[in-house]
């Protein structure tokens, strides 16, 4: 059995369980691992990171905190989110394959846990990127209807998207041209489109400028983006372009046929390129082909009617364009009304009186609309009492009227308005109308008992409204805004739309909900029917619907003995009156009851919770229209475990072929249940399903933020293993949690926290290494030495650094110790370790920077193994060497002061990796030789609190 946790702020050794306090609120740091070409700091605050467009955006949002926080990238600028960015995983990495020029702009990395604030860092990403340039032509305005290119003065006109701004060249053939080179050229840009474009202006054309010119586009090669060119060949045929139309206008065609629509360049030099277009950026048929200026229809439709434009371009001048019509034979929505004598008040056709029959229908093309009337089948003329006319200034166009004249008994009848176009191409519409004494005007009604219904939510309800009279004209249905409400949006009808036609007076709803509720109107259209004042009628619907309540599910956690309370909540719910409530815990009646008008929760109450009390409890409200339902899961299961991910040296090594890992959690709210007796620890090797377990006994009570440890040991290098631990009280198991654990064979410290990852000051030294980051730096620093930001380029990053400001005196010396390795020998070779750190050495007055192998065997020895001496610019460099030490050891990090105060030094991110250097750096380099009598050793980390490195 492993000993228990009884002992706070200490460390335990190999194979034990340890306690301490440990929450955190969250901290963020942004790194980039993609294929960037540059990353600055702007403002002290801003990181700028600079990539290729078409190349890959990669950052990583490094968090700390425990709970560990949850991640979520989001974006400011361009797309709402360009990649995935909602899902909330640890350490998140956002990844853009092929960044746009739109996907740049600032991108935020966000973490919380529910500890303080949230933590926020950004970084604007600057997508750099350089279209071809195009020149265009053009000729002064005041001169432009004189022959083009004749003694007159012509601007070249060199365009290039790009970011960041672009450089233009000009050269005419293989000459250079500059501002004042030449009288007769001048170079500038417009104010206005500063570093968009570059103008040459050629005044007053002489024989040398008709030649070969070339716009080179250059933004110096930033990020690799190599210049590029755009040629014009300027000569004394260069014109703008000229189109013809080889087409009738406008182009009239029955249906089915096919269109071809030809267009012809008639000048411009160079040849101009031909495309059609539809207005407003229309795509053009699906069908259609497109080969040079001509452009084929086949199978033309209705709906390929309309205007089509040829444009030819050629950069010279402006574009030439024309236009088309295009005009499918078609009749379309044949409707007719009946008007009443308008010079007597009253809708109904009476002997002696007149009547007007109209008919409309929509022609294309207008003007080969032709109308014939008939009666009872035989053709009509217009005569003194049988008036036709056709298209009056008050009617819609493709309208006819039929005007009978004191209205006769013999004049009862079928009329037919038959429409045709005189060309043909398509099938005629007829109406027919009948006039006699049963023609009468609408009436419309309700049946009884219909207008106010009372449906359920999902039934299918029919509204309904009589309508009577001959003809029978066509129904609109809407719905009607709620008297005393705010000018909202219009309601709309269950299909999405305004108003719905009906042609028999119902309405079917199927699926009925809660929002269809209200005031419907039935109204008859004047179509097909009597112009006279709509009828209308109105219909109440009312939907009734089950209570919502809330919670809908919920699942409480609660130990033995304990009180406690549970509430259903009700939200809405029509009928909203006689409402019950009822309370079971599984199939058993626990209460029942009714709401008063005041409430609008219940609650049920448990007192002391014994074993039978754990289930589920339910909570049923209802009323006319069914029951919403609240459900409890009352258990004593225990929360998950929170796995602690910021373990310090979790990994440590104590065999050749073995590792150690120091797995440390919080306990979720560990007051909720009965108090946890044991874990039940998981191991499964990644890629095997066969699971190792034991249980970790636990005495006493666990505290909110209590921090856990429990040492693996026996796991085999370079092994992944998943983790699972399960919290165990007397009710059961609990919730699980799992983490993976990954075999790193290195320590690496970037001076990101205070701690300096157990790096110490030597005391025997004249002055101290000083922790920094540059967006604290005093703003009395000392110019022209030391770096402006971390190794990744971060000013928010820390370092070490040596301060060589007075009193320092030239030859003082800094040394910062590393934690130490402890080497257990066994006999054998010793292994090889690298050891790698970034330096920065900037400053007229740099000393030395040296670094030591201290070896701690019977006597402690200090072996140089690197050293660099002098001024190496202003840009931070890696070193690396190989190391073979023969016991425990640490590295020695000294800093030497130069002449003056211009001699900062600094380091950052600091590795120790088990193998022989890969690719070391050429500079000062020094690899330190196995010494002749080899053993084999392990490393471990010797933390100075109490971890142990036992020797197996």
């Amino acid at each position: 059995d492993l000993p228990q946790c009884s002992f706070l702020f200490a460390l335990a050794a190999v194979d034990s369980v340890l306690c301490l306090w440990s929450t955190a609120a969250p901290t963020v740091r942004i790194v980039h691992s993609g294929q960037t070409c540059n990353v600055e700091e702007e403002r002290y605050s801003e990181r700028v990171y600079t990539i290729r467009e078409g190349e890959t955006l990669e950052l990583q949002c490094l968090v700390t905190g425990h709970p560990r926080p949850q991640v979520r990238w989001t974006k400011t600028a361009g797309g709402a989110s360009d990649r995935p960015g909602d899902s909330s995983l640890h350490n998140e990495t956002l990844k853009i394959e092929k960044i746009t020029r739109h996907q740049g702009g600032r991108y935020y990395c966000k973490a919380e846990n529910g500890l303080g604030s949230p933590a926020i860092r950004s970084i604007r990403v600057d997508v750099y990127y350089l279209d071809d340039p195009v020149i265009t032509v053009h000729q002064s305005v005041g001169e432009s209807k004189e022959h083009f290119y004749f003694e007159r003065t012509v601007f070249l006109r060199c365009v290039a998207s790009s970011n960041p701004p672009v450089l233009y060249t000009w050269r005419r053939g293989r000459e250079a041209l500059s501002q004042g080179s030449d009288s007769g050229v001048e170079i500038y840009e417009p104010f206005f489109t500063q570093g968009e474009t570059k103008i040459l202006k050629l005044k007053n054309l002489r024989p040398q400028d008709y030649a070969d010119y070339t716009c080179s586009a250059s933004v110096r090669s930033v990020c690799g983006i190599p210049d590029k060119n755009a040629h014009f060949s300027l000569s004394n045929r260069t014109a703008p372009p000229s189109i013809k139309l080889q087409v009738d206008e406008p182009l009239v065609v029955n249906p089915g046929e096919t269109v071809t629509l030809v267009c012809v360049a008639s000048g411009g030099d160079p040849p101009p390129t031909l495309t059609w277009l539809r207005p407003g950026g229309e795509e053009l048929p699906k069908r259609s082909v497109l080969k040079g200026g001509t452009l084929t229809i086949p199978a033309v439709t209705v709906e390929d009617g309309g205007a089509y434009s040829c444009m030819a371009a050629n950069n010279v001048g402006n574009p030439a364009k024309k236009s088309a019509t295009v005009l499918v034979r078609g009749l379309r929505k044949g409707r007719f009304w009946i008007t009443p004598d308008p010079y007597h008040n009253d809708d109904h056709i009476q002997i002696g009186r007149e009547v007007k029959i109209s008919c409309q229908v929509e022609a294309t093309p207008p003007e080969e609309l032709q109308f014939d009337w008939l009666k009872n089948g035989r053709p009509l003329r217009s005569s003194e009492r049988m008036v036709i006319t056709h298209g009056d200034g008050e009617a819609a166009p493709g309208t006819t009227h039929l005007d009978i004249i004191d209205l006769k008994f013999t004049d009862f009848g079928t009329y037919t308005c038959a429409s045709s176009l005189r060309s043909g191409g398509s099938p005629e519409i007829s109406i027919d109308v009948n006039i006699s004494s049963t023609t009468v005007p609408p009436e419309l009604t309700v049946p009884r008992g219909r207008s106010h219904l009372i449906v359920q939510e999902g039934d299918t309800v029919d509204l309904q409204c009589l309508v009577s009279g001959k003809p029978k004209p066509i129904i609109l249905w809407s719905r009607v805004e709620e008297s005393g409400s705010a000018a909202a949006a219009p309601l709309l009808m269950p299909d999405g739309s305004l108003q719905t036609e009906s042609y028999d007076g119902v309405l079917r709803i199927h699926n009925v909900s809660r929002d269809m509720s209200g005031t419907y109107r039935c109204q008859t259209s004047q179509y097909n029917g009597f112009n006279v004042k709509p009828r209308e009628a109105l219909i109440q619907l009312v939907v009734q619907f089950p209570p919502v309540v809330e919670p809908v599910y919920t699942e409480v956690r609660q130990a033995l003995g304990r009180a406690f309370s549970l509430t259903c909540r009700l939200l809405r719910a029509h009928p909203a009156r006689l409402l019950r409530y009822e309370w079971k815990l599984g199939s058993r009646l626990l209460t029942v009851g009714q709401f008063s008008d005041q409430k609008d929760d219940t609650n049920y109450q448990v007192r002391a919770l014994n074993r039978e009390g754990y289930g589920e409890y339910t909570c049923d409200i209802t009323n006319e229209a069914g029951a919403g339902r609240c459900t409890f899961l009352v258990t004593g299961k225990a929360y998950p475990p929170e796995f602690y991910y910021d373990t310090y040296s979790a990994l440590w090594q104590n065999r050749p072929r073995v590792y150690g890992f120091k797995l440390q959690w919080t306990q979720m709210e560990p007051n909720a249940v009965d108090r946890i007796l044991a874990y039940r620890l998981g191991l499964r090797q990644m890629g095997q399903t066969r699971w190792w377990e034991q249980e970790i006994p636990m005495e006493g009570n666990i505290q909110k933020g209590e921090l856990l440890t429990h040492n693996l040991t026996e796991l085999v290098k370079p092994e992944s293993y998943l983790v699972r631990l399960t919290p165990i009280t007397r009710y059961g198991e609990g919730d699980a949690t799992e983490r993976v654990i990954t075999y790193s064979g290195e320590f690496q410290c970037g001076f990101e926290d205070e701690a300096v990852c157990l790096f110490s000051q030597d005391k025997t030294d004249e002055f101290d290494w000083t922790r920094h980051s540059a967006a604290t730096r005093d703003t009395k620093y000392t110019p022209n030495t030391g770096p402006s930001t971390d190794r990744t380029g971060s000013k928010q990053g820390f370092y070490m650094y040596i301060e060589t400001s007075r009193p320092r005196q030239d030859g003082d010396k800094a040394r910062l110790l590393s934690p130490t390795f402890n080497m257990n020998s066994k006999g054998g070779n010793s292994p090889a370790y690298c050891f790698a750190f970034f330096y920065h050495m900037y400053g007229k007055h740099i000393g030395a920077l040296n670094v030591y192998l201290r070896q701690k065997g019977q006597t402690v020895t200090d072996e140089s193994v690197w050293s660099l001496t002098g001024n190496q610019g202003d840009r931070w460099r890696q070193a690396k060497v190989n190391i073979h030490p023969t016991t425990a050891f640490q590295m020695v990090m000294e800093g030497v002061r130069g002449a003056g105060i211009e001699g900062d030094i600094a380091i950052d991110d600091v590795t120790i990796e088990e193998g022989e250097c890969k690719d070391p750096p050429p500079n000062n380099l020094r690899s330190i030789a196995p010494p002749p009598s080899p053993h084999i050793w392990q490393l471990c980390v010797t933390l100075s609190l109490a971890l142990i490195c036992r020797q197996r």
